[in-house]
């Protein structure tokens, strides 16, 4: 133990993390720019703060302020200690409602803000993209706006005291007439006046440098204002009061289309007249082609308030008539604005990606100029791209002169970070021409403070420098950020990875191959960290039931980028063997969500899957792995012993099932589901095929409708063939030709006798645990199983969505270089798509039940749940399904040491929609793990769909609704 750690463990209360953990977590935020710190503290209070800042003054290092680590100009990262708010000085203190106030600590993520004072009809006006995550403390480091600005100004505008401590110890009340000002700055700004009156750009997104100006006779000397945006660079924040606005009783979206960009930067300014909440803007580069927008190939999002529904719309109605738009659409749909707004709020992360699949990054992000200037200013903006042989695709806040744009910026070779240079500092010179400023929201940190000449001269920099030495004389707060900075192109994030990729076993087509650029998807915006979820969204459960970055989707990107910088320095120098990577992936559920949910669609059951192959090449592996990784295994060997009844009596004994779940890992929390004592497909043998004929329709028998819910299978079957499909099974036999009759009848030739019969399988238990070489080798057997099919047109019908997300996206990607994977995962279809696409004419019966339950995880990230969604309206199923995961997900709540987590992550969505679902609700839940959660954890069974809609057939209610197509 160091000798600053031993002082700072006796002076703090707080946690205190020196490992190689806690330090990789904090390495980078949301910018370019990477460096590791000496330590991490999570304060209890301002008394811990100050006692940190009084230990490393005497040591002589450096403090890092850090909320939600969202910053894009590394202003949120340190070689020294790190201040971590996030995890106790998180809350709100006060609400007063009448004054329209609330006092707050700096660790308060906005949302819950916005939470506390929804119900008095108020809210905090600023709202960055980042709003489920970022903290206040960040906000006010960094001056933060957001969408509304336009409104309700930035954070600065917001801000009535801050409680600070400063370098040496002070605590000081900041507030207008002089408040809190530390010795020296008033005599300061008395003597630069004249320089202050006139040294600022006039323009409503000024964020760069120090707002000293805030601090002039007729502004009130508001020394609270001018620390805001100073980014952890004069004191630290310990708790805020901060005013609030009354919310909007309702709202429009106005959609206008525009030719271009330049079109509808040019209208923005023009509509400011209307006194409308946002003029945000983006161009169809941004865009999914998925989404319905007005005709355009740019759009501005103008929002309105009223107190009504009606009211609102008119307003909005108003600014499309007074605007000239190619087309425009109006919204006053609530789920309808905000599946709208989720299309600019993940640009941030969306843009890192240009259209042909390079990379993009931030450092330009967020310049602003006059509203009046944007137009021109964009056109000069795209010719120096050009002129640079760069690309971007700008959006942001048009109605306040904001651009925020990702640029593909070669930041891995020195020509690139020369040009990242050359560029940076001519269009400092251009931001400065148009009376601009060269941060309009996030801050300059790293990534422009060293330009700040270009744009306030020498004079005014130096006297930055002078207030900053009032505030912090032992340039102990933030060093290398504002003043004094370290220059642009230093430190940057990509320098410590491999240059040559990296031998991986899934392909990563999306990445070119190379585990790097997965790994480098991450860019920190940090979605994976909110605390809530809407919808059927679902990342990250993990970290929603622990509140630990380590379990977050970012954390764990942030361990692996650590671990590929291995001796070229990272902190991971162990390489796939890493006990901190492992322990960071341990709680990962390998949900997918995060494959849908991230902007950058990082995919960490992936990473997880290729770490653990890795990790365990030639070593011994968790009991679990052998357990319940080779499940399908086990339950053929079962099936063929005809066991199942003799293995579901021992497994109803108490001491024998104990050591049975010892001896394979099984958390002892946990009940052993029950075997079927017949099979789907021995059912399936002593059926009488029925159905029309025509072209088969294959019904894939994974293992859990195979051995643990035949039931689905068997429901899935009637109600196929009710829609008047012919259902047929894969074959069992490697054939040289393709099946006949019911799909695996054949003249068997000695070839294919001697190979014996085999059964499908899509690999999922062997691609969660790792075991990637084994899973190799089960999905090349289902392909030559599959071969004479895939010969065929006939498509394939999974009823599991996990397994039915692995033929999907695992297969391919981990079979790469066999082109008969892709064709397989292209026939995959959902049961709901089946119906919809094989029988479109076919009615399912009505049920006229509201539903309660889960959409699946994978269903969500991988296959998606629109054709479920109208199968369910089809047959009168009412209410939505909520997202998350049910906690189970697989081999995950099994395994030993994992049930509190499980139970966590099924209380997030799953069982509250379950408790309070109605007497007469249908409790839907179409993976076994769901199923089984429910059934373990809150005593209800839940149905598959095709279950629901097979009992009614056979129950024989609404005849004349299940006729053929």
């Amino acid at each position: 133990m160091t000798d600053l750690e031993a002082d700072l463990r006796k002076a703090v209360r707080g946690e205190i993390g020196f490992d190689v953990t806690s330090r990789a977590l904090v390495t980078m935020d949301a910018s370019n720019y990477r460096r590791v710190p000496l330590g991490v503290v999570a304060p209890r209070d301002a008394d811990d703060v100050a006692a940190v800042l009084e230990v490393c003054r005497t040591h002589r290092v450096p403090v890092v302020p850090r909320g939600g680590g969202t910053s894009i100009a590394g202003q949120a990262t340190g070689t020294g200690v790190v201040l971590d708010f996030t995890r106790h000085m998180n809350r709100v203190l006060a609400l007063d409602a009448e004054a329209r106030t609330a006092v707050v600590q700096p660790g308060l993520v906005l949302d819950r803000l916005q939470d506390a004072a929804s119900p008095h009809g108020l809210r905090f006006g600023p709202d960055p993209s980042t709003h489920s995550r970022c903290t206040l403390g960040g906000m006010i480091g960094n001056n933060s706006c957001g969408s509304h600005s336009v409104a309700w100004g930035t954070t600065a505008d917001s801000v009535a005291e801050l409680d600070v401590v400063t370098a040496h110890g002070q605590r000081l009340r900041l507030g207008q007439e002089w408040a809190g000002a530390p010795t020296g700055l008033r005599e300061l700004v008395d003597g630069e006046l004249a320089r202050l009156r006139t040294g600022f750009p006039e323009l409503p997104r000024r964020i760069s440098g120090y707002a000293l100006d805030a601090l002039l006779p007729e502004h009130r000397a508001d020394v609270a204002r001018s620390f805001c945006g100073s980014e952890g660079t004069l004191g630290v924040l310990t708790e805020a009061v901060v005013r609030l606005v009354e919310a909007p009783r309702a709202r429009a979206l106005a959609v206008l289309g525009y030719a271009d960009e330049g079109a509808a930067a040019e209208a923005a300014a023009g509509l400011l007249v209307h006194r409308p909440l946002t003029v945000e803007g983006m161009a169809a580069d941004l865009v999914p082609s998925t989404v319905a927008l007005p005709r355009g190939g740019a759009w501005l999002f103008v929002e309105t308030g009223g107190s009504s529904e009606s009211e609102a719309r008119a307003r909005a109605e108003d600014i499309v008539r007074a605007a000239d738009v190619l087309d425009a659409l109006v919204v006053t749909d609530p789920a309808g604005q905000r599946a709208l707004w989720r299309i600019r709020e993940d640009a941030s992360g969306t843009a890192t990606r240009m259209p042909d699949g390079s990379e993009a990054w931030p450092g330009w992000e967020d310049c602003a100029v006059p509203p009046q200037r944007l137009g021109a200013y964009l056109r000069d903006f795209r010719g120096l791209l050009v002129s640079h042989g760069l690309k971007g695709t700008p959006y942001g806040h048009f109605g306040d002169g904001c651009i925020h744009v990702r640029i593909d910026f070669d930041l891995l070779t020195g020509p690139g970070i020369a040009r990242f240079r050359r560029f940076s500092e001519e269009l400092a010179d251009l931001v400065a021409a148009h009376g601009g400023s060269l941060s309009g929201e996030h801050g300059d940190g790293q990534a422009r403070a060293e330009l700040l000449p270009r744009m306030y001269g020498e004079e005014m920099v130096a006297l930055f420098e002078r207030a900053k030495a009032i505030w912090d004389p032992d340039d102990l707060l933030n060093p290398g950020m504002l003043v004094r900075p370290a220059p642009l192109d230093t430190d940057l994030r990509f320098s410590v990875l491999p240059r040559e990729p990296v031998e991986v076993a899934f392909g990563y087509p999306a990445d070119g191959g190379d585990f790097s650029a997965a790994v480098r998807r991450c860019v920190g915006v940090a979605k994976c960290r909110t605390t809530s979820v809407t919808g059927s969204a679902v990342m990250c459960p993990s970290f929603r039931a622990t509140g630990e970055e380590a379990h977050s989707t970012r954390g764990r990107a942030r361990l692996l980028h650590e671990m590929l910088a291995g001796e070229a320095g990272g902190l991971v120098t162990d390489g796939w063997r890493s006990e901190e990577v492992r322990e960071a992936l341990d709680l990962c559920l390998s949900c997918k969500g995060c494959r849908t949910d991230c902007p950058v669609g990082v995919d960490m059951a992936t990473y997880k899957a290729e770490f653990l192959h890795h990790h365990y090449a030639g070593r011994r592996r968790p009991a679990a792995h052998h357990s319940m990784g080779r499940l399908p295994m086990w339950l053929r060997g079962v099936d063929r012993m005809r066991a199942a009844a003799v293995v579901n009596a021992l497994a109803s004994v108490r001491p024998l099932a104990a050591v049975a779940k010892r001896l394979g890992g099984i958390a002892p929390e946990r009940r052993i589901p029950k075997v079927a004592t017949e099979t789907f497909s021995r059912w399936w043998d002593r059926r009488k095929a029925r159905g029309a004929g025509g072209d088969p329709v294959i019904l894939w028998p994974d293992t859990f409708t195979e051995h643990l819910s035949p039931s689905v299978g068997q429901a899935a079957v009637r109600v196929l063939e009710a829609a008047g499909l012919r259902v047929v099974l894969p074959p069992t036999v490697h054939l040289e030709k393709a099946p006949v009759g019911d799909g695996r009848t054949v003249a068997l030739d000695p070839v294919s006798l001697l190979r014996g019969r085999g059964r499908v399988c899509c690999g999922l238990t062997y691609v969660s645990t790792g075991q990637l070489d084994r899973a190799r080798t089960v999905l090349r057997r289902t392909l030559d199983l599959m071969a004479p099919v895939l010969e065929t047109s006939a498509p394939v019908v999974v009823l599991e969505p996990s397994c039915a997300a692995a033929l999907r996206t695992d297969l391919p990607e981990l079979l790469h270089d066999d082109p008969r994977a892709a064709r397989l995962a292209s026939r995959v279809l959902t049961f709901a798509e089946a119906l919809e696409r094989l029988a479109p004419g076919w009615r399912p019966p009505a049920l006229n039940r509201p539903v309660a339950g889960q959409t699946h995880c994978h269903q969500h990230a991988v296959l998606g749940d629109l054709a479920d969604r109208r199968l369910r309206e089809a047959a009168g199923l009412t209410g939505d399904l909520v997202g998350g995961c049910c906690g189970l997900a697989g081999n995950f709540g099994f395994e030993k040491g994992h049930f509190e987590v499980s139970r966590a992550c099924a209380e997030d969505q799953l069982l509250p929609s379950v408790r309070q679902a109605p007497e007469d609700a249908v409790v839907l839940a179409d993976g076994f793990s769901c199923r089984t959660q429910l059934e373990q954890l809150a005593g209800v069974r839940g149905r598959h769909l095709a279950e629901v809609l097979a009992e009614t057939l056979r129950s024989g209610e609404d005849a004349d609704g299940v006729g053929g197509p």
